[in-house]
């Protein structure tokens, strides 16, 4: 399997913007469909967008459509998060995901995360 890291996160204003970069070693993740979760204290998990293995497809969970805009570069093996104008229900630990089926249909279904990055937003 690959594994992920996350980093980019960190504390801001509510109206900011923050980029998170997620890169992957060990297997390159050009052919494989790529997400972010995320996680709030005392949440579940919920899915926040996917791009496919060749950049073509993504998909957005409808509470971050507009503002946030998931990208890859698979030279660099690496998935980026662009969160603009965020909001303090943002607020959580942003999870890099793989799924480790090769070429598929992008779906929101990933088998294996990164430990997360912290992305805290204040009113």
């Amino acid at each position: 399997q690959v594994h992920l890291v996350e980093s980019g996160g960190g504390p801001v204003q509510a109206g900011a913007s923050l980029r998170l970069s997620c890169r992957g070693s060990g297997r390159t993740l050009s052919y494989y469909n790529m997400g972010w979760f995320r996680q709030a204290p005392g949440k579940e998990r919920e899915f926040v967008a996917s791009i496919s293995w060749g950049g073509r497809s993504t998909d957005y969970a409808e509470s971050v459509k507009g503002r946030f805009t998931i990208s890859r570069d698979n030279a660099k093996s690496t998935v980026y998060l662009i969160m603009d104008n965020l909001k303090p229900e943002d607020t959580a630990v942003y999870l890099c995901a793989a799924d480790h089926r090769l070429m598929a249909t992008l779906t929101r279904d990933f088998d294996s995360w990164g430990q997360g990055t912290q992305v805290t937003v204040s009113s």
